[in-house]
């Protein structure tokens, strides 16, 4: 079978997203990019090369996300590897890393990441500043091994991974606080769809629809943020005026909401007793 032969069978596949689907898996297959793709569609995959997407094409048509399959997933900069002990990473969590690199912090400052997963946010930091101090915080000991070994990979002097429940570990204060914590409602229908079928639902889902870990972190964030410290949260597309309600309430001052990549507001923040 030809490379554009293979690109074809994204006719066949069931996916919202099935010719990046395709791409990503013969890439792989490959160990290829995606333009040696389109500069080369008459190249000849080998009998193994085909055994082996073929199969991934069958694992991903009942639902296996791509990047389970591949066991990594491209967040900022760089490549992460991933499993089924984490939320697989998100192009619009990149908008919280954004905003965090637009604030006007000292040269020197120190940032923790709560419910790291992959490390993805805490790595981007870390490697975009690396006069930083970055402290990255899972609970499932899983994630938190897989963080450490994306971070050793990836060469990451500046970041350690600590293991606990939000907080629990934390004995400084920082000048920034992030996190992409769980916030889908778990009575939410979506939950039954698409790849978060794969992933853990406790990095999906909270109490309270979906708010009680958003609301505890920004409860308990003032004590470890030091004065102009910020608060960034990622959250759902409805719940910006919650959390920036709640913000307020607690103390904090410039309360803003920013919208990822599909326009849908994704990311709200404050900072600290201005």
């Amino acid at each position: 079978m030809r490379i554009d032969e293979a690109l074809a069978k994204s006719s066949e596949l069931e996916s919202d997203s099935a010719r990046v689907d395709v791409e990503h898996l013969l890439c792989f297959v490959l160990q290829k990019t995606p333009s040696y793709l389109r500069t080369w569609p008459e190249k000849e995959l080998t009998a193994e090369q085909l055994s082996q997407f073929e199969s991934l094409l069958v694992e991903r048509s009942g639902g296996v996300p791509v990047a389970h399959l591949t066991g990594q997933r491209g967040f900022w900069s760089f490549d992460l590897e991933v499993n089924e002990h984490t939320l697989i990473p998100r192009p619009d969590t990149e908008t919280l890393v954004e905003w965090a690199l637009e604030l006007e912090l000292k040269q020197q400052s120190s940032a923790v990441d709560l419910g790291t997963g992959t490390g993805a946010i805490a790595i981007a930091l870390a490697l975009e500043n690396p006069a930083w101090t970055v402290d990255a915080v899972e609970f499932v000991d899983q994630a938190a091994e897989l963080a450490r070994r994306n971070a050793t990979r990836l060469e990451v002097s500046n970041l350690r991974v600590l293991s606990g429940s939000w907080f629990e570990p934390l004995t400084d204060q920082y000048d920034l606080i992030v996190s992409n914590p769980p916030y889908i409602d778990p009575n939410d229908a979506h939950l039954a769809q698409g790849d978060v079928r794969f992933e853990p639902l406790t990095a999906l889902t909270a109490k309270d629809n979906g708010l009680a870990d958003l609301f505890y972190i920004i409860e308990t964030a003032p004590t470890y943020l030091n004065s102009k410290g910020w608060l960034l949260l990622e959250h759902g597309y409805d719940q910006a005026e919650q959390v920036a309600n709640k913000l307020k309430q607690v103390g904090f001052e410039r309360v803003e909401t920013r919208q990822d990549f599909g326009g849908n507001p994704r990311i709200t923040g404050g900072c600290w007793r201005v």
